[in-house]
């Protein structure tokens, strides 16, 4: 599908089929690691595309090194953060991970729509049909330097009948799908598998972060109405629109909380890590009356904790009002030239690490939308306390990804090495086909 490297896909997972599972979530701040069982469940009325309950066995976060507004700008440090968090992880589990799902947020990730008709003669519609259309609806993104993270059918025609969900069984001349393929630059989705298979890690399947953040924080009745979900990460913000119940556009850029941080280590002239302890701690994008009497401490940059000196709440908060602003700014600028404005809905979901930030929710009511609320994790069984923030929502997605694949297009796999060898044999096959469906 892709002209250049294509990412590994994730098979459908099987909905009677018990497994434990691996994720991987790499971000400029953090990298997390999360292990899950999933299970087989009975159909949920509010979170109605889920297949499989999630109940986390093992749980770590390292800081991230050797990342950069998304994507690997030194391996060996990535590296290095990545097999602690892993290890971290498989101590806590019990287990050893063999292979992960990864997200991607740098790589200039972007949406394009793609469409495409088919003649089914007048005969009932078929698989064989269904797939055709899709991959010729897909076959116009095929383009040097891109590769295709998700294949997304967003809609089928017959003959002139427009908004089908389901045509297979249904008789007609003309097949028509409508695709939105979601896609990153080819060096960001290289050098991330790089950084893993480093570790003698396999990458499964490697996902939007805003399609996985978006995946985790979002109930049944906003998907289909019509909602954006912007998950503010440390080096990245990115954006997830989901309507009529499908992803339709993502997008994304390198900005993010640790910009804030940035600002205020400069604007106060103090060390990074007690620039993001002042963020956290008393960090705010909304003036109030007492920002002047409220008094904090700080030590400058060469000097010893015990010269600190005072500056005013208000001081802090003018330095992080602009950047917040300025993201926010962004995140709407990119949706109205984008053109989704309408098919986003009034509501809008804060998710991410830097959604924390106090007065973060009234700032973006004023610039973006009057609907917002923050977005947690949902439907999870067995995170810790800390890990319900809205910080592991793209991690948690991850582990309710699998359950989605199965509505993605898939290019029929390619002959591989081991056939080529002549010895893929008759019941090479067979076997195969038993481990992935049962």
């Amino acid at each position: 599908m892709s002209a250049g490297f294509s990412p590994p896909r994730m098979r459908p997972l099987a909905a009677h089929k018990s497994m434990i599972l691996s994720v991987l979530d790499v971000g400029t701040s953090k990298i997390v690691c999360l292990i899950a069982r999933l299970t087989p469940m009975e159909p949920s009325t509010t979170l109605r595309g889920r297949t499989h309950h999630c109940r986390i066995l093992g749980i770590a976060h390292q800081q991230s090194r050797g990342i950069k507004g998304g994507a690997v700008v030194d391996l060996e440090e990535a590296e290095k953060s990545i097999r602690h968090a892993v290890d971290a992880a498989e101590r806590m589990a019990k287990v050893q991970v063999e292979s992960v799902i990864v997200n991607l947020a740098g790589g200039r990730v972007g949406s394009e729509h793609y469409s495409a008709k088919i003649n089914v003669s007048g005969r009932p519609v078929a698989d064989s049909d269904l797939h055709r259309v899709r991959e010729a609806a897909a076959r116009g993104a095929a383009r040097p330097g891109r590769s295709v993270l998700h294949a997304l059918p967003n809609g089928y025609a017959l003959d002139a009948m427009t908004g089908v969900d389901e045509p297979r069984g249904m008789i007609g001349d003309e097949l028509g799908a409508a695709m939105h393929v979601v896609s990153c630059d080819d060096a960001a989705a290289r050098n991330l598998m790089l950084a893993i298979e480093r570790c003698h890690l396999d990458v499964e399947a490697m996902v939007a972060a805003p399609y996985a953040a978006s995946l985790a924080v979002l109930v049944d009745d906003e998907k289909e109405l019509g909602a954006t979900v912007i998950d503010l990460g440390g080096g990245t913000t990115t954006l997830g629109i989901f309507h009529d119940g499908a992803l339709t556009h993502v997008d994304g850029f390198a900005i993010g909380g640790r910009h804030v941080t940035n600002d205020i280590a400069s604007g106060l002239t103090i060390r990074h890590n007690d620039a993001e302890r002042l963020k956290a701690l008393y960090g705010s994008c909304l003036p109030s009356a007492s920002d002047d009497r409220e008094i904090l401490a700080i030590a400058e940059v060469g000097e010893e904790p015990d010269q600190a000196h005072h500056v005013p709440k208000s001081r802090l908060t003018r330095i992080i009002r602009p950047r917040v602003e300025e993201i926010l700014e962004l995140a709407r600028d990119r949706l109205k030239s984008a053109g989704v404005g309408s098919l986003a809905g009034q509501r809008l979901v804060l998710t991410g690490g830097g959604s924390q930030l106090t007065g973060l929710a009234d700032t973006a009511r004023r610039i973006i939308s009057p609907q917002v609320r923050i977005g947690r994790p949902l439907g999870v069984q067995g995170l810790p306390e800390s890990a319900k923030s809205p910080a592991f929502a793209a991690s948690v997605g991850l582990l309710i990804y699998p359950q989605f694949a199965a509505s993605e297009h898939f290019e029929p796999r390619r002959t591989s090495g081991l056939q080529a060898t002549g010895t893929d044999t008759y019941f090479t096959r067979v076997g195969r086909w038993l481990r992935d469906s049962f």
